[in-house]
């Protein structure tokens, strides 16, 4: 009886060791997954941006392919993530992307709920540090994408979307109160319609290693709230294309121009440069505007199956409509990490560090992020 009970101690502490050196064995192999079989990671959910600090919380990346036997069909995703972060923000987002059997239909939603103080500094490509105000965001955003394949690569869809946000200063006299150019300071709604043209060649909607993608988008929001609720239209317009140097080794490129066309544009739907996508070092709504013009250069070097290293380098600016030139560019550089989750779809977590410029008497502006899922 003494041996019964003896083996059973030992079984209920090393299976709990075992599974998790299981796990941990899996996690680290360089093996590749071939059977294209789904895939569901409850992850604990972390992450950093200079905007808004360490986040914590939970979240959920499902991963399929609507056709397991066809290998040209790309991987669908949904992602649950719920954080709070150490500068006292919360966020909400579902996420999904989905497509259907031999890529003939694809399918985009977002949809969040955030709170995040974040610092305001005025509009223009020349703001000053000296000018910082602090300011509280509630944003409920809900945005939905349905695009079908008409030709092959091609893709033509309609959108639809909402937003919402609401904002409270957290230090009257500053620039924000103060500066009348500044429009609905109180927050407000707005619902567009659009339409989407695309054309992708790419051999991977995760990690990419060659081919090319571009997307223009037009969306339009009427007159739908009333009073002086925002109306006008938005471009965007983003151009893709990579190149694989060796089996390791890949160059991508990327070109964004964004602009909005209204007679009173609100504070919040103006153009931001700077987040962990592009411009990366830049604290995302240091500079804005009406347009947004950037592009960068990745060298991405995945020495092994589950890790990679990147290096990128790039150039950004927004300027007011009617005002477009080549100067005043700002410049900025970094370096990152990659550790890949889902090795045969490509999922990664990734780490940077950017570099922005240096302007007279401030520190010189940097950013260092975790996210999920590549810059581009």
């Amino acid at each position: 009886m003494k041996r019964i009970y003896a083996f059973l101690i030992f079984w209920i502490i090393s299976v709990p060791g075992m599974a998790q050196m299981k796990l941990i064995k899996r996690m680290l192999s360089n093996e590749k997954d071939t059977t294209r079989k789904a895939s569901f990671l409850p992850i604990p959910s972390f992450g950093y941006s200079q905007e808004t600090g360490f986040e914590f919380g939970v979240g959920a990346i499902y991963s399929y392919y609507t056709d397991r036997k066809d290998t040209l069909t790309r991987s669908s995703n949904f992602s649950l993530n719920a954080t709070y972060s150490t500068k006292k923000t919360y966020n909400v987002t579902l996420k999904g992307d989905a497509w259907s059997p031999g890529n003939k239909y694809h399918f985009i939603g977002d949809v969040r709920f955030k709170k995040m103080p974040f610092n305001f500094y005025g509009m223009g490509n020349n703001t000053q540090k000296t000018d910082e105000d602090k300011l509280v965001m509630n944003q409920v955003k809900a945005l939905f994408d349905a695009e079908k394949s008409f030709i092959s690569h091609a893709y033509t869809g309609v959108s639809l979307g909402f937003e919402n946000y609401k904002f409270t200063d957290q230090a009257l006299g500053g620039i924000f109160s103060n500066n009348p150019n500044i429009l609905d300071k109180d927050g407000g709604s707005v619902v567009y319609v659009g339409l989407s043209q695309s054309y992708d060649t790419r051999n991977s909607n995760n990690y990419p290693t060659k081919g090319f993608f571009g997307r223009v988008t037009y969306q339009y929001a009427p007159h739908f709230f009333g009073g002086d609720s925002f109306t006008g239209s938005q471009i965007k317009l983003d151009l893709r294309n990579f190149w694989s140097i060796s089996n390791k080794v890949v160059v991508g490129i990327q070109g964004i121009y964004y602009t909005i066309q209204s007679s009173k544009t609100p504070f919040y739907l103006l153009q931001q440069l700077g987040n962990d996508q592009i411009m990366r070092g830049y604290y995302g709504g240091r500079y804005r505007d009406e347009n947004l013009m950037a592009s960068q250069v990745e060298l991405r070097y995945r020495f092994m199956n589950r890790f990679g290293v990147v290096g990128f380098v790039g150039v950004g600016k927004v300027f007011d409509n009617g005002n477009f030139d080549f100067k005043s560019m700002k410049p900025n550089y970094g370096f990152g990490g990659r550790y890949f989750f889902d090795t045969a779809k490509g999922l990664s977590v990734r780490v940077d560090y950017g570099i922005g410029e240096k302007l007279a008497n401030e520190k010189r502006q940097s950013g260092f992020y975790i996210s999920l899922a590549e810059a581009f």
